[in-house]
């Protein structure tokens, strides 16, 4: 079973309660797509910093394409809004950790594409317009296809942990929308 199955498959029970939790934010009303933001803030320049930190530019060296934390603020700051206290990332030790954690980041932007359909023409959307290199997911699922993790069990754990920060901050926001 490739890598990619087994994250799938492993952590089909996270995305769904991510999905689930973030399609109750209305991206056509400015005070929640802010909202969906901010909590995208607390979680998305932490996860990025800490990726690169452990050295994911020797896994994906077009790394740097793939950030998308200046996208995002400059989404928030074009709103108006504030930037939120950044959550802690987990550590991701290993290139297994690293893996699954990149698999949840290049997931989230497909599922941004669909939800930036949701989101007005007068409100900025670069951070979940997809942006980069043509075919930079496929690029990406065939090197995690191709990566030989003999560990997946790290891979799923680092997937998880930062699908689990999602959904903390996801109920965070929306714990102060009125």
């Amino acid at each position: 079973m490739s890598l990619r199955s087994v994250l799938r498959a492993q952590t089909a029970d996270c995305h769904a309660k991510v999905d689930k939790l973030f399609g109750t934010f209305d991206l056509s009303r400015k005070e929640q797509y802010k909202t969906f933001l901010r909590a995208h803030a607390r979680i998305i320049p932490a996860a990025e910093n800490a990726l690169e930190e452990a050295g994911v530019v020797r896994l994906l060296p077009d790394w740097p394409e793939r950030r998308r934390a200046q996208l995002l603020f400059a989404d928030i700051g074009e709103l108006g809004d504030r930037l939120p206290e950044l959550f802690p990332p987990p550590a991701f030790h290993g290139e297994a950790a690293l893996w699954g954690a990149v698999y949840v980041l290049e997931g989230s932007k497909l599922g941004g594409a669909l939800l930036a359909k949701s989101v007005p023409d007068r409100l900025p959307s670069r951070y979940l317009t997809p942006q980069g290199e043509r075919g930079a997911i496929r690029i990406f699922m065939d090197r995690l296809d191709a990566s030989g993790v003999d560990d997946p069990a790290a891979a799923v754990s680092a997937a998880r942990a930062l699908f689990d920060l999602f959904l903390k901050a996801g109920e965070l926001e929306l714990e102060a929308v009125p």
